[in-house]
């Protein structure tokens, strides 16, 4: 790490805040006591628990922890906490993010989505790696952006996850950026839609004439009005044997375009990555065939949070026979999946939570004539599809809904789901 980088410039001298000490943030500390030892730091988290072990440091916790604000020139807030009504001083918010974004920003390929962003930032990270290319991945696929900077030469290409709590605050867009869509979510944070899509656009919003948005009919007006150059990747054609590509549906074909064409942009022949498709396993959580038990086909499709990836699901996963829908309640818009369902009904929807309570709400008064059952967690689940099922039968776990009602995040969500998958037996 060089003493003259920006990073270095923007932290040097302050007084610098940790705004939330979740993994990003326990990544900023490790940071700055490596590189800026003599710099004076705190430490802000509503949690005290989570900070009982510092020392070194000041800390701050309890329902005013965000007043500690006020006593430093800057701020490094964890993409976990909102602002949302919040009387802060935003010109000294920045984040790990936003600072990379400075330092690296001519070697990033930055990748954003309400939906997709995984699959897509670890595809071209698969394509970069199998093709001989010095590529890291990181950012909201789990990996802080501060873990990788002693990895990074001028050779190497930054694969980028990025997630709306990450672009909300920052100067500057990555060099190539893939903006695949933007749908309702995440109102508990943003406070309104328009707010949430606002901060998925700073993914094209701060670039410069060199740089490229590669983004789709949705999205290519918005870069046309601030004079960003373009790519709409649902527009181009590639040698693809799609037959042969593990991502199936549609939603994963135009995936896989984005991908290709922000690596074109990036100055590689997408003609020379393409062999690799054909070598990329999908994601874990992402409708991911569990496997064939008792005569029952079992697809996990926790990631599923939102109703477009619900439908999505159900466009891919043909003859469904058991929906498991529900969750976390994030006052989303349910009316596109109940239109769905309501013109393509499933033999049985089991629902869940208080988000499950409101799709069978909306779902009687739609007039839904399908079988409907309410279940109180995941093993009472089984325990209806035990009593139902028969040889042949289909079970997709795509809730359209968060888990933290009930779980931990999403993927603890689908584990238990194929755990209990791989037990399944009918009733006799």
């Amino acid at each position: 790490m060089i003493s003259n980088s920006v990073i270095f410039k923007r932290l040097r001298g302050k007084r610098i805040l940790i705004l939330g000490f979740g993994r990003e943030g326990k990544s900023s500390l490790a940071f700055i006591k490596k590189y800026l030892p003599h710099a004076i730091v705190g430490v802000a988290d509503k949690n005290a628990e989570a900070l009982k072990d510092l020392s070194g440091v000041a800390t701050y916790s309890g329902e005013n922890y965000f007043d500690a604000i006020n006593d430093y020139d800057i701020v490094l807030k964890t993409p976990g906490i909102s602002l949302l009504g919040k009387n802060v001083d935003l010109s000294k918010i920045t984040s790990q993010t936003d600072l990379f974004l400075e330092e690296f920003h001519s070697q990033i390929i930055g990748i954003t989505g309400t939906k997709g962003k995984s699959t897509t930032s670890t595809l071209i990270y698969h394509l970069l790696k199998e093709s001989g290319r010095d590529a890291i991945l990181a950012g909201n696929i789990g990996i802080p952006i501060f873990d990788i900077i002693e990895k990074v030469s001028n050779k190497t290409i930054i694969v980028f996850e990025l997630s709306a709590h990450q672009l909300q605050f920052i100067h500057r867009s990555p060099h190539i950026g893939i903006l695949l869509n933007v749908f309702e979510e995440h109102l508990d944070h943003f406070g309104t839609f328009e707010a949430y899509r606002d901060a998925k656009l700073n993914i094209i919003r701060k670039m410069d004439d060199g740089d490229w948005a590669v983004t789709n009919d949705d999205f290519c007006y918005e870069a046309d009005k601030m004079m960003i150059k373009s790519l709409n990747y649902q527009y181009y054609d590639f040698d693809v044997n799609w037959d042969d590509v593990s991502l199936k549906g549609d939603h994963n074909r135009l995936n896989i375009k984005a991908a290709l064409c922000a690596i074109n942009a990036f100055g590689i022949s997408a003609d020379e990555v393409t062999p690799y498709l054909y070598t990329f396993k999908p994601l874990e959580h992402r409708q991911e065939l569990v496997g064939t038990f008792g005569g029952v086909t079992f697809y996990n499709d926790s990631i599923s949070t939102i109703p477009q990836a619900a439908i999505a699901a159900m466009q891919t996963i043909k003859n469904v026979t058991f929906l498991l829908l529900g969750g976390f309640d994030r006052e989303i818009d349910y009316t596109p999946l109940i239109e769905y369902l309501t013109k393509n009904p499933v033999k049985h929807i089991l629902y869940t939570g208080k988000a499950g309570n409101r799709m069978f709400e909306m779902l009687q008064a739609a007039g839904y004539q399908g079988d409907i059952k309410n279940f109180k967690d995941l093993n009472e689940a089984f325990e209806i599809i035990k009593g139902l099922s028969k040889n042949g039968d289909v079970c997709l776990l795509s809730p359209a809904a968060a888990s933290y009602d009930q779980y931990k995040n999403f993927e603890e969500r689908g584990r238990l789901f194929k755990t209990l998958s791989k037990d399944f037996s009918p009733l006799s």
